[in-house]
């Protein structure tokens, strides 16, 4: 809102806000993928809302703003975006595995491990985000993710450990009482918005992601 106001007094080129695919909630099965008109299936009070109804809230003003003063306003809504530069304490499930793997530790599955997820490399997110930001559709959000490649944990896990030569592996516990609960079962987003109007494509497939981010961990695990 810091922002948003002083935007009002010093006019600005474009203002973009990062959301999160976090706010379309749990979709219904027959919303997956997920475009950019589906309100959410999402609980005010459940033990994600601080998360999920923050950045509800952050895409109302920003919209708000952009109706009543014309701020020039773009919101982007990434989907599960990995790649190098992920800290040793990211809890995230991509940093998590591969620096679990580097170290010679298990691949931690909480059960029942059948939510399903696409993942967005880096460099195709950091791509959407700057052809959001550099573009004339204000006050218009995008889904900036992968539409394909829909995977679930225990299938991630295996891969990962098939990039370590299957000498990973992979143990399967019951989910810890300290995890946030009611996470999504799938998430999967529609980006024909984002094709059409933001000429958005991404273009690394996630075996090859995991590696350039495996060869970048192994490298900073080493060096620091």
């Amino acid at each position: 809102r810091n922002l948003l106001n002083y935007a009002v007094k010093n006019p600005v080129t474009s203002f973009l806000y990062f959301s999160t695919s976090e706010i379309y909630g749990n979709p219904h099965p027959d919303k997956v993928p997920t475009s950019e008109d589906y309100y959410g299936n999402v609980s005010c009070t459940g033990p994600r809302a601080c998360y999920d109804e923050s950045k509800r809230l952050g895409e109302t003003m920003c919209s708000v703003y952009h109706r009543i003063h014309k701020i020039p306003v773009k919101v982007v809504r990434p989907f599960n975006v990995y790649g190098p530069g992920s800290r040793i304490d990211d809890d995230r499930v991509v940093p998590k595995f591969i620096y679990s793997a580097l170290q010679g530790k298990e691949l931690t599955l909480h059960l029942p491990s059948t939510q399903t997820r696409t993942f967005s490399y880096i460099s195709d997110a950091m791509t959407g985000f700057f052809k959001a930001l550099l573009s004339d559709r204000n006050g218009q959000a995008y889904n900036i993710g992968v539409d394909v490649g829909e995977i679930d944990m225990e299938s991630l896990a295996e891969v990962v450990s098939f990039m370590f030569k299957g000498k990973v592996n992979i143990k399967k516990i019951e989910c810890p009482t300290e995890y946030p609960m009611d996470q999504a079962l799938r998430r999967n987003p529609n980006i024909l918005k984002a094709r059409g109007e933001l000429s958005y494509e991404p273009k690394v497939k996630l075996f090859e992601g995991l590696k350039r981010t495996i060869e970048w961990s192994r490298d900073y695990l080493k060096h620091g």
